[in-house]
């Protein structure tokens, strides 16, 4: 029955959908109509029964679990609980129930535990193939909270389950566990023994412990062992508690620390080595992710042999090593006696073809894991619970108060957070899951932490503090902040950081927001402390971002300062805008000289006529701004700096000047808005300093006609007419200014002149009769009587002006009461037009009755409430008409119009009220005003007339200063908005006003809103922020005012708030980096103890800390510190002068400690003179130098009783090869001639020096392991760099390397032969790696040193001193048990150095015969690597290349007893036969099924970067091809040191061979390449196999009939594979070159058979682009370039190796590659190719890369027209014809390096000589047809795109001819072109008759003609002539 939606709905959000599903499922197993069986298959089942309990309701807990506890009685359901983390989630959901239901959960627990071991294997792996598998048709499970994953295991030796690489699928991980590894007994046992020593009270113990962690355990055990058995991690996190404890404790907290930091580089080095596609295969079994070994079917379920003599069939072949029967339980117990080859006694069933040593390790494992494996997992950190907890251990020590404590700590917490960022994901605050929200917990609690810690050290900087601790607090608070924010930014996006409300935290931030001198040295981390605080704190974000304005308005207040004393012509513009910016921050620096600074611009602004408009308007904002400033001290001098101006202007010593314009200084007052800002405020200010002065100015310009000139006297009426109503509120005949205002309105002379025009005047005098002054009112009337007089027609009119009528007219507009003038301005209408023209024509009609007409009036005066009316009467003339019926009222005949004299009135009123036009028109008519003034005279009894009159006069007389607009832009942005007619305060408050209206200007329209409040100021970080902002801008930056020699005396005209104190100069001087490491040099350089130099070294590393935590490592101070005298003075004593006691060692400690880390940050920008100042300090004087500590004197190691000076040597001695590995790795960089003899002598020296280091050591058997891997380590290093060995003056080259050989094979022997190869264990690994890493580069200096082939011999091992009667001589043999090492890197590299030895045929010969005793031999090992699917890519690669090789030789093409080199043997045991040479040879390809693996591998190859990106949160099962931002693993870099020496790309082997003609010969060694890792994707091929199997020379094993269960290639066909890479790739097209020149015939048929097009149209020129236009427009992290870059050098490295590949293809059998499917893509590729440009962007190495792959995709084009022009001609032109601008162009690239890439150049010109050719060809043959499609001569004479190109091919190819000489082979290849070139383009024929080609050519015929002639005459035999 179908469940599947029913197991679906469990996961349904609504419980009641959930709980009626689950009572389904429940009811049908209780009835038999579904069973468990068929539940367990439901895999959404599982995480749906877990997520049930992560609802907020949750029903039926009862039944779910005992639903639970019987499925996981059947253990594929147990497993896939266990898969999906259920321990974890039952064990944390326990405490979270009932305890009714605690007890059920204890039994599934229980079940859970008790995994049966009947369990079939199968059904096992079948569980977690998928997960194991990275493949993209996997399904993404459901579940949310994917925890970690578990695996179960028998109680017996079953097969260990895999753990595949996870990343969950819990929101809040990126990475959770590594893969298991399992671990043998010896290495349990040196885990546990380290880990009691730990937890020891001895201290010494506990010390050398540590020592021991970092210099072996570390280097041997995969840093993930130590989170996968945690106890030594939490031995170590509890010593950190020490740190605070005295009797020289904390010295244990610094060697814990330095422990869990080195694992912390670690465990980043394994995750990137995890994420490297090249390294990853499948096959975990006894082993792990990173190994090979194969624990196949065969081998795990074969019966044993029942006879255990040497005969039977060894599951490893143990050439070397001891024999020992006894188990001896270190994981070496599996090696067993040689396999003599006879095996006919031995099972049939037994019998696995091609055994190898690959198979090995995996039939007797009795004690490589019998432990409690799922226990252990459960026990397991995982990686973000390591991150976290190391954060809750560390941060504590921040506080201890020891600067080397807090910096050793941080660097710890450095390299956690680049852990952290690979680990945890930033969705873990909404992570709801329990791991999920204690993650968070922690998280908070850490950020907490921090928070506490940042405040505690900034409060603790204080006077009262020693100032070294004053130091000391400020670096931790810098470091620290610093390391808060990064680990913010990596865990935290800003848009989610309103969840995170730390209150520490939050203060933290708020302090550094503040922080001035930390926010200037790191401007980019501060940037992001404000993001942070704006989402967490708005209230704290604002005090920030007022105090920011008031800084920046500060900077611009110094800024002016400085300008405006500058000398010579200024920019008023830019002082200008400074002067309005610096305003804000006044009232807090009250630095009155800018204002006295301001207003003089402003003056000498005015004085220019042709100043732009633009900038008077801004100086006149500037101005206004001063003036009406809110801080009454900052306005009193801004009014005060005015009045200076207008005295010193207006002085009436200026008339007798001869310069009269002096009084323009004034002009600038001399507008209507400043003009209303001292009237309107100034004047009525209450502050008697500002409102006095305002008056003197005033006073002074109004007095001030005759010093002025017509024009600023005409200038100042004008700007004074507006704010005449407003000056004229303060007329008064008591005060000066009030009558000089009173003065405005008088009629000077009976003319009727006055200070103002006569209209003016009137309305000045009828203004004053609203003043509420009743003098100034009756002085007003004098002033209005002369214009009532002469008013024409003043006798006709009423009334009669005699002495009574003017008794009370002073008084005439104080009217009791006032009325509202409000409209209506609703949207809608009632009154219709019609009604209203009626009513207008009623009212304009003569003949109506004047009752009817006044009726008229009073309902249209009632309409025009309505606004929307106003312009319907205003289009009938009804102001005019209302004019004129005043006008007719107020005539001596006219009283019998009085009666509409008050709705005519209110009409009118109504009117101009609404609009400002109308009323600004009539306000300048003097008649309307006499009339209205007579109106209310006439009816001054009548009080509603006068109110209407009145209110019209106030209309008009004030309608100047009623508009806002101009005095401001806006009066609010915010308030409501004005009515049609308002009137400033200033106004209001000193007229007596009929009206009612709304005042505005109560405050300035031009006052500015100070920044920050008082509140704000008396915080302490705003006032210090404000402080130290005042003192960095007024002396123009941190670096002249730390210069200042007496600070005190500079700032005394500072206010006290203003002045730095002591602590505030030492924070600057600490924080400034540049100053800082000036100050820590110079205390160096000055330094007279030793502890002087250790606190400024720890300072130093400080601030190298803080460039790498502030991503300043290549553009720091740091950085440009390197580049100063100072540097190379402070060290060079360290350099050059030898330690002569303990102090001064352990000062060398700190010293070269220091030096390395500056050293390692700055090593990509390192400069050559650095490096060689340093080099030359090192071999000065080499007796004394520092390479001489490395070799101690006997009688000084013996002398090294004491346990601290042993420590301190040790240290050194670390130190040393690490500063040492550094300058290796930079001295590369170094190009010039002085540079790389020192760069040389170096190496050399350093490598003599580290042999005799390796020779001073104990016996083999007693070696000292620190000593020994250091030593290994660095002659990793200097081994990897070409011609190491050369530069010595005593030494041969040679001798050298034979002594380096000898040493490394007697470690390789100690630790690995005599030990029968500890292939398990992982004790001892890394002196392994690295020995097998330096014998692979001395392979390749061997190499290219030796003069001969001797020297091969030199690698074989001597006799073994076994206890046999018979010695044996092992020979090579002790390179196969390397190569089935655990560590896939040993493998490579063991492999690596098989293909350097075979190389030569005397290597291949050595090696095959040391591989006799091998069942299969070596081809049959090698080849089984090579076709192991479960292998990964890097091991296949050097398995190919050593097959390559191999081939290389002559193979007899048949059995040839007496030859040397007979190749493979293969043997049949129905047939009786055996073969050798190419028979047997094809026999083995055919049996391997090799061509279908070949097609399988390039199906599947997979061309990304990494197996996984950790920055993708989503979970997903399937490969993502995206670029992460994390190194390779050290061991490739090493590797690829070594490759990038290389002058040749071609070769991409570690010794690369291939057969370069088409007869078999030896081949020429080829150099090294890089072998960069690229990403891949897997697969599962099926296949059958072959009955014949692979034998050694002298092996004879037999096989039975063929069986699909005995062959171990249909086993590993069967399993998952690794990924397949590029790199692997290439190296299997060279394989098939040298395969297709030995078995032509078969190769050919496997090509054809879409293994060639499948390898050709593998690599798009598209992703090839892509990538490249990446590189040339880098984004983002530089470590993705630089993976870009890797990733571009092998596609084209793979690209090469194909056109390579498909030339040889064309040269044995061109129908190969002339096929439709192959031939069009790849020609389209080829062309894309060649189109790149290689210019702009791209670094020297790509270049090169590039130009190589170049040269093979010509010489495959010219090949493929040679061979087979006649089909492939149509097609490369096809081709051609999209891309030909582009080609024409990189072949003229090709020819401009002709000096510097012959090759390049000559390969491209050949492709063109072949390609014309061709089209010559064609068009003979072609005359008479029409060709189609376009052709060449039709691209390159009729193409518009190719003509400029093509001009400048033609142009160099004839440069190229004539300049070089005749006999220089270059010109031969140019001559061929040109002719081919001249044959078939009419441009280039006409160019070259342009250029007089011709003419030269004759000239040239002439010369030699001569000189022909000229031999002839020389007596003697005549010489054939070369010319």
């Amino acid at each position: 029955m179908e469940v599947s939606s029913l197991v679906r709905k469990l996961g349904h959000e609504l419980a009641e959908i959930r709980e009626r599903s689950l009572k389904s499922i429940l009811f049908k197993l209780d009835h038999n109509l579904v069973s468990y069986a068929d539940l367990v298959h439901e895999k959404v089942l599982f995480p749906n029964l877990l997520e049930w309990f992560n609802f907020p309701i949750v029903p039926m807990k009862e039944e779910v679990l005992n639903f639970v506890s019987s499925l996981i009685k059947h253990p594929p359901a147990a497993q896939k609980m266990i898969g999906i983390g259920a321990v974890e989630f039952f064990s944390q959901l326990r405490s979270d129930v009932d305890p009714n239901l605690q007890a059920i959960i204890d039994g599934i627990m229980d079940g859970l535990f008790l995994l049966p071991s009947e369990i079939p294997s199968s059904c096992l792996s079948g569980c977690y193939q998928t997960q194991s598998q990275p493949s993209v048709d996997q399904p993404v499970l459901p579940q949310e909270e994917l925890l970690t994953g578990y695996f179960g295991q028998e109680r017996s030796h079953m097969r260990q389950l895999e753990i595949p690489l996870k990343r969950t699928l819990a929101k809040c991980l990126k990475f959770s566990t590594f893969p298991w590894l399992t671990l043998t007994s010896t290495d349990r046992h040196i885990l546990s023994s380290n880990e009691s020593s730990l937890r020891s009270s001895n201290q010494s113990l506990i010390w050398n412990t540590c020592e021991l962690l970092q210099d072996v355990i570390m280097q041997d055990f995969p840093a993930e062992i130590f989170l996968q058995r945690p106890k030594i991690v939490q031995s170590l996190l509890s010593l950190l508690n020490l740190a605070f404890g005295g009797d020289g404790r904390h010295r244990l907290a610094l060697q814990a620390v330095s422990c869990l930091r080195q694992l912390c580089i670690f465990l980043r080095s394994r995750l990137n080595f995890h994420r490297d596609p090249s390294f990853f295969s499948t096959e975990q079994g006894t082993t792990s992710q990173n190994s090979s070994i194969s624990y196949c079917e065969e081998a795990r379920d074969a019966p044993r042999s029942q006879n255990p003599s040497p005969g039977s069939s060894s599951p490893r072949p143990s050439v070397i090593g001891r024999t020992v029967q006894r188990p001896r339980g270190d994981g070496q117990d599996w090696d067993a006696a040689s396999s003599s080859g006879n095996s006919t006694q031995a099972n049939a069933d037994s019998r696995i073809s091609l055994r190898s040593p690959l198979d090995a390790g995996h039939t007797d494992l009795p004690d490589i894991e019998n432990e409690d494996t799922l226990e252990l997992q459960m026990k397991q950190f995982s990686l973000p619970q390591f991150c976290v907890s190391i954060l809750e251990n560390a941060i504590p020590l921040l506080r201890t108060g020891s600067r080397r404590m807090t910096m050793e700590v941080l660097e710890l917490l450095v390299e956690d957070l680049y852990l952290i960022d690979d680990a945890i994901s930033e969705n873990v605050w909404e992570d709801e899951s329990l791991f999920g929200l204690e993650l968070k917990d922690k998280l908070l609690l850490v950020l907490g932490l921090l928070g506490e810690t940042i405040l505690y050290h900034k409060t603790n900087i204080s006077a009262e503090q020693p100032e070294v601790m004053m130091v000391h607090h400020r670096m931790a608070f810098v470091s620290i902040s610093l390391f808060t924010v990064r680990l913010l930014q990596t865990l935290l996006p800003v848009e989610k950081a309103s969840k995170v409300l730390q209150k520490s935290l939050l203060s933290a931030l708020f302090l550094l927001s503040l922080d001035v001198p930390f926010s200037l040295e790191y401007p980019s981390i501060h940037e992001a402390v404000a993001a942070y605080l704006e989402q967490m704190s708005s209230e704290n974000y604002s005090i920030y971002k007022q105090a920011s304005e008031a800084a920046y308005s500060i900077e611009c207040t110094c800024s002016f300062m400085i300008e405006v004393h500058k000398k010579g012509e200024k920019n008023l513009t830019e002082l200008v805008e400074l002067a309005d910016q610096a305003l804000h921050s006044l009232p807090y620096h009250q630095h009155l000289a800018l204002l006295q600074e301001s207003i003089h611009i402003c003056s000498n602004i005015s004085k220019s006529v042709q100043a732009d408009p633009l900038l008077h308007a801004e100086s006149q904002k500037v101005l206004l701004h001063l003036l009406a400033h809110p801080l009454l001290n900052v306005k009193a001098e801004a009014y005060r700096c005015c009045l200076e101006v207008v005295k010193d202007c207006l002085d009436i010593r200026n008339v007798a000047e001869s310069v009269s314009s002096i009084c323009h200084g004034v002009h600038f007052l001399l507008h209507p808005k400043v003009l209303y800002e001292i009237a309107a405020f100034g004047l009525q200010e209450e502050k008697n300093e500002v409102n006095s002065t305002a008056k003197a100015i005033l006073m002074h310009l109004l007095k001030g006609q005759l010093v002025m000139t017509i024009l600023t006297w005409n200038k100042f009426l004008d700007a004074l007419y507006p704010i005449i109503p407003v000056l004229q509120g303060y007329a008064d005949t008591k005060e000066e200014l009030g009558n000089c205002i009173l003065t405005l309105s008088e009629t000077s002379s009976d003319k009727g002149d006055g200070i103002l025009p006569r209209t003016t005047r009137l309305r000045a005098a009828l203004r004053l009769l609203f003043s509420k002054k009743h003098l100034v009112r009756s002085i007003a009337l004098k002033h209005l009587l002369f214009h009532l007089l002469n008013e024409e027609g003043a006798s006709l009119k009423r009334p009669c002006l005699h002495g009574s009528a003017f008794t009370s007219i002073s008084n005439l507009f104080i009217i009791e009461g006032a009325i509202e003038l409000k409209l209506d301005d609703k949207m809608e209408s009632i009154f219709k037009v019609e009604t209203i023209e009626k009513l207008y024509d009623i009212l304009t009609s003569d003949a109506v009755d004047i009752v009817l007409r006044k009726s008229a009036a009073e309902q249209l005066a009632i309409i025009l409430q309505d606004t929307n009316m106003h312009g319907i009467v205003k289009k009938l003339g009804m102001v005019e008409k209302v004019l004129a019926y005043l006008s007719e009222c107020v005539h001596v005949n006219g009283k019998v119009m009085e009666s509409i004299v008050l709705p005519c009135l209110t009409l009118l009123r109504k009117l101009i009220y609404a609009d400002s036009d109308v009323r600004l028109s009539l306000a300048q008519q003097s008649s309307l005003l006499l009339l209205l003034f007579r109106v209310s005279l006439i009816f001054q009894n009548d009080q509603a007339v006068l109110m209407e009159a009145t209110v019209l006069l106030c209309l008009l007389l004030f309608d100047e200063v009623s508009r806002t607009d101009m005095w401001t832009k806006s009066i609010s942005n915010n308030g409501p908005a004005l009515p049609a007619f308002s009137l400033p305060v200033a106004v209001v408050r000193r007229y007596h006003l009929p009206v009612k209206i709304t005042a505005h200007h109560i405050v300035s329209p031009n006052s500015i809103v100070v920044p920050l409040s008082s509140e704000c100021l008396s915080m302490k970080p705003v006032s210090d922020m404000l402080k130290m902002s005042w003192n960095l801008s007024w002396y123009h930056g941190t670096e002249n005012l730390l210069q200042l020699k007496n600070y005190e005396k500079q700032a005394e005209t500072f206010l006290d708030t203003l002045k730095l104190s002591s602590e505030d100069i030492l924070i600057l001087k600490i924080t400034h980096t540049t100053y800082g490491l000036q100050d820590c040099l110079n205390s160096i350089i000055q330094a007279v103890s030793h502890r002087d130099v250790k606190a400024s070294l720890i300072r130093l590393s400080f601030y190298a800390l803080n460039d790498r935590l502030a991503l300043k490592c290549i553009s720091g101070s740091c950085q440009t510190i390197l580049k100063s005298i100072v540097w190379q003075k402070a060290i060079n004593r360290f350099l050059q002068v030898l330690p002569a006691s303990a102090e001064d060692e352990k000062l060398l400690v700190d010293v070269l400690r220091f030096l390395n880390k500056l050293c390692r940050e700055q090593r990509a920008s390192l400069e050559a003179d650095h490096i060689m100042w340093i080099l030359k300090s090192l071999l000065k004087n080499k007796s004394n130098s520092l390479l001489g500590l490395l070799v101690r004197p006997e009688s000084q190691v013996r002398d090294e009783t004491d346990e601290i000076q042993t420590a301190v040597r040790q240290q050194l001695d670390k130190e040393l090869i690490h500063l040492f590995n550094i300058l290796l790795f930079c001295s590369m960089s170094v190009t010039d001639r002085e540079g790389l003899e020192l760069a040389g002598c170096f190496r050399t020296e350093l490598a003599l020096k580290l042999l005799q280091c390796l020779r001073l050591t104990d016996a083999p058997h007693f070696y000292g392991l620190p000593s020994l891997e250091r030593t290994l380590r660095g002659m990793v290093h200097v081994t990897a760099l070409p011609d190491w060995s050369t530069y010595s003056t005593t030494t041969e080259p040679v001798t050298i390397c034979k002594k380096y050989l000898t040493g490394l094979l007697e470690v390789i022997s100690s630790f690995y032969v005599e030990w029968g190869g500890n292939a398990m264990s992982f004790m001892g690994k890394g002196v392994t790696k690295s020995t097998v890493l330096c014998l692979l580069h001395l392979s390749h200096e061997m190499m290219a040193q030796a003069k001969d082939t001797d020297w091969v011999s030199l690698w074989s091992l001597p006799y073994n001193n076994s206890e046999d009667q018979v010695p044996s001589h092992l020979g090579l043999t002790w390179l196969v048990p390397l190569w089935v090492d655990r560590d896939p890197e040993v493998r490579f590299t063991a492999l690596g150095i098989g293909s350097a030895l075979t190389s030569l045929e005397i290597g291949c010969i050595a090696l095959a015969e040391s591989c006799q005793n091998i069942s299969g031999g070596l081809w049959g090992t090698v080849l089984n690597i090579f076709l192991d699917q479960s292998e990964c890519s890097m091991v296949r690669r050097e398995a190919a290349f050593i097959l390559q090789n191999l081939l290389v030789i002559p193979i007899p093409t048949e059995d040839l007893k007496d030859c040397v080199w007979q190749g493979p043997c293969v043997h049949d045991e129905e047939t009786g036969l055996s073969q050798t040479g190419k028979p047997a040879l094809k026999a083995l390809l055919h049996h391997c099924q090799f061509y279908k693996h070949l097609i399988q591998m390039v199906k599947h190859c997979y061309l990304g970067c990494y197996m996984f990106d950790v920055n993708s949160a989503k979970e997903d099962n399937h490969i993502i091809e995206k670029s992460g931002s994390t190194d390779f693993d050290d061991s490739l870099n090493l590797w690829k040191v070594l490759s990038s020496q290389s002058p040749s790309s071609h070769s991409q082997s570690t010794s690369e061979t291939m057969i370069l003609s088409v007869s078999p010969a030896p081949g020429s060694v080829m150099e090294l390449q890089a072998a960069v890792p690229t990403n891949s994707t897997s697969f599962i091929p099926e296949t059958a196999v072959n009955r014949l199997m692979a034998q050694g020379h002298s092996d004879t094993t037999t096989t039975a009939s063929p069986s699909q269960h005995d062959s171990p290639m249909s086993a590993a066909m069967s399993k998952q594979c690794a990924v397949v890479t590029p790199a692997l790739l290439s190296a299997v097209c060279s394989l098939l070159h040298n395969l297709l020149i030995v078995t032509p015939k078969d190769t050919g048929i496997a090509l054809q058979r879409d293994l060639l097009t499948a390898l050709s149209s593998l690599v798009s020129a598209n992703l090839v682009e892509r990538c490249v236009l990446k590189l040339k427009a880098p984004l983002g992290n530089p470590c993705h370039t630089e993976h870009v870059k890797a990733q571009v050098l092998l596609l084209l490295q793979y690209l090469s190796s194909v056109s390579r590949l498909l030339k040889s293809c064309l040269l044995v059998d061109s129908q190969l590659v002339v096929q439709d499917e192959l031939l069009k893509p790849l020609l389209r590729n080829a062309f894309m190719i060649l189109s790149i440009r290689s210019k702009g962007g791209l670094d020297a190495e790509l270049i090169s890369a590039l130009h190589e792959t170049w040269v093979d995709f010509f010489n495959l084009l010219t090949t493929l027209l040679w061979n087979s022009s006649q089909i492939a001609f149509p097609f490369v032109v096809a081709a051609l014809a999209s891309h030909c601008t582009a080609v024409i162009d990189t072949i003229c690239d090709c020819i401009h390096l002709s000096t510097t890439h012959p090759a390049l150049y000559t390969a491209s010109l050949q492709f063109l000589s072949v390609l014309l050719n061709e089209e010559g060809r064609r068009q003979l043959q072609d005359k008479q047809s029409v060709c189609q499609d376009p052709t060449v001569s039709f691209l390159l004479d009729h193409s518009e795109e190719c003509q400029a190109s093509m001009t400048q091919l033609t142009e160099l190819i004839i440069q190229v001819c004539e300049r070089k000489s005749s006999k220089d082979v270059l010109k031969e290849v140019a001559v061929n072109a040109l002719l081919s070139l001249l044959a078939v383009s009419k441009n280039a024929q006409k160019y070259a008759l342009e250029v007089d080609l011709i003419g030269s050519c004759i000239e040239q015929m002439k010369h030699i003609h001569a000189q022909l002639n000229l031999d002839s005459l020389k007596p003697g035999k005549p010489q054939k002539k070369k010319i």
